[in-house]
């Protein structure tokens, strides 16, 4: 029995040192490569690749080349090399369950990606989901599997889709949220799964399912999807996955006092679980199994043995757990000084960032202080321009007040004119009718005194009065229409000048009725359906 123990001793401790060997060879290699490449980028890679293999057996040195790979990650000036480093450093993280930590660089990891519709994209997507569910923050986690499931939805790709969905209604179960929506993310899921014939998945879909209905406590339709996943198991599925449907199976029965059944596939589940991982959390739930159906079966020499096994498991699982958990602390203590460290260093390079900034600011200052002397000097001859420039303005606002004067005058004429030429007009109209000679003669005597005293040429000096303070209007207007009448240009002229209807229909002694009528008219010759145009806005277009 001894020499038994012996052998066993001394093959286990070959085996270690052949593995630390190999292990070491491959570090080896790696510390190689790492010394002969000159690419930043390839540092990074190598650096983050040692740092990957260290992270179980050597935590500090997995951080020193983590290290590496980000002072060489950003040294490449290459986003997509710092976004890689981030991905993979939070992988690192994750496997030694540092899940925040794992989180905030895979946040960070997200950011570079978020805005395109890149692949990687959503395989971060679902890496976010399963790190905010390991932190129990099922709410984004949801919104994240949500994500990778719709952009599975858009590629048309079954077999991520059906993953989507699975983890879903995984996601579901776990929160306890909604065991309804679980079961109809696992169904959505089994339907994609029979045109693809994954018989993996349809393992873990059927056993989902199976586990839900279980919950419910609906345990006709519990049993039908575990004896459907028991019917799917082959030879070449994972004995895991065979020791957790019979675990599933006897808690089943379990929960409806069927003991025989429940001892029978817990029985199964341990003759796997002992054999293969006697000390991890799966084995104490088979052992407990075991235990509980034995207990209320009344066999209570065996109950004794598996509360026994089950007592010996939870101690080491424990100590296993106490152990990660301070491997855990160690490695968030660790990355906290890291950062702060990083964070004094950065203050520092604040503080020396600060000093330069005042000296700059000081000759800045001085700099304005002359060139504030030069722009007094600059100012000065400025408003000595603009003095000149309003006086030139006084005089031209002068000169179109004249000319608007002289401008009203010739229109106060051309009115006076135009009841002259309408009283010529009825005195030969009356002369036409009149019997008598020497009435003819008086009211021809009349005209001919009449026509000496009015003058053709008024319109002509409004016009030429007008044309000085707008001088191509017309030469414009008559251009784009050259269809327009004298009264037509006329009318044109007074709306120029910002007369309204009212006013000009005082000038020219017409009511206010046909100036609109008028107005009316000009808008039609000038082809202005649309209302809402301004007629004089439009007509100083052509000034």
């Amino acid at each position: 029995m001894k020499a038994i123990k012996a052998i066993c001793v001394f093959s286990f401790f070959i085996l270690f040192i052949t593995q630390h060997a190999v292990s070491q060879e491959i570090d080896n290699q790696l510390l190689d490569s790492l010394s002969i490449v000159s690419s930043e980028s390839e540092k990074s890679r190598i650096s983050l690749k040692i740092a990957m293999e260290l992270s179980n057996k050597d935590w500090k040195r997995s951080q020193y080349y983590m290290e590496v790979a980000k002072v060489s990650a950003l040294a490449s000036d290459d986003p997509q090399v710092y976004a890689d480093y981030l991905e993979k450093a939070g992988n690192i993280f994750s496997k030694n369950q540092a899940y925040d930590i794992a989180l905030d660089f895979c946040l960070k990891t997200y950011d570079f990606y978020k805005e395109t519709n890149l692949p990687r994209k959503h395989i971060i997507e679902t890496n976010l989901a399963t790190l905010y569910a390991q932190v129990y923050n099922f709410d984004d986690a949801l919104v994240f599997f949500r994500r990778a499931y719709q952009y599975n939805k858009q590629q048309k790709d079954s077999l991520p889709l059906a993953k989507s969905l699975n983890n879903i209604g995984n996601l579901y179960f776990l929160s306890s949220v909604s065991l309804d929506s679980s079961v109809v993310y696992f169904q959505k899921a089994l339907k994609i799964e029979e045109k693809l014939n994954n018989n993996r998945l349809y393992f873990h879909l059927q056993t989902n399912l199976g586990r839900v209905f279980s919950q419910k406590e609906q345990y006709k339709k519990s049993k039908l999807h575990f004896n459907k996943a028991l019917s799917s198991l082959r030879e070449d599925q994972s004995p895991v996955n065979k020791a957790w449907i019979y675990n599933e199976f006897s808690e089943f029965y379990l929960k409806q006092k069927k003991l025989d059944s429940s001892v029978y596939y817990a029985r199964k589940a341990f003759k796997i679980t002992d054999s293969l991982a006697p000390y991890t959390v799966q084995n104490l739930k088979t052992v407990k199994l075991l235990y509980n159906a034995y207990k209320l079966n009344k066999e209570f020499e065996k109950a004794i043995v598996f509360f026994d096994s089950y007592t010996r498991i939870s101690d080491s699982v424990n100590i296993v757990a106490k152990k990660t958990n301070v491997a855990k602390i160690l490695i968030q203590e660790s990355y906290k000084s890291k950062e702060k460290i990083r964070s004094l260093n950065e203050s520092k390079r604040r503080l020396s960032n600060s000093i330069w900034g005042l000296i700059f600011l000081l000759i800045l200052l001085l700099l304005i202080t002359l060139l504030v002397r030069n722009r007094a000097k600059l100012n000065k001859i400025q408003l000595e321009k603009e003095l000149m420039l309003v006086k030139r303005k006084e005089l031209n606002a002068r000169l179109k007040t004249k000319s608007n004067e002289l401008i009203g005058k010739a229109m106060t004429e051309i009115h006076r004119t135009e009841i002259i030429d309408e009283i010529l007009q009825e005195l030969k109209n009356i002369k036409l009718k009149a019997l008598k000679k020497e009435t003819k003669q008086e009211i021809a005597g009349v005209v001919k005194r009449l026509e000496t005293n009015t003058s053709s040429s008024i319109w002509q000096e409004f016009q030429l009065r007008f044309e000085e303070v707008h001088e191509s209007f017309y030469k414009n207007l008559s251009k784009a229409y050259p269809d327009l009448t004298s009264k037509d240009k006329r009318l044109c002229a007074l709306l120029i000048l910002d007369l309204t209807s009212k006013e000009i229909s005082q000038i020219t002694a017409q009511s206010f009725k046909s100036v609109e009528n008028a107005r009316t008219r000009l808008r039609k010759k000038l082809n202005i359906t649309n209302l809402k145009t301004d007629l004089t806005s439009y007509l100083s277009s052509f000034n």
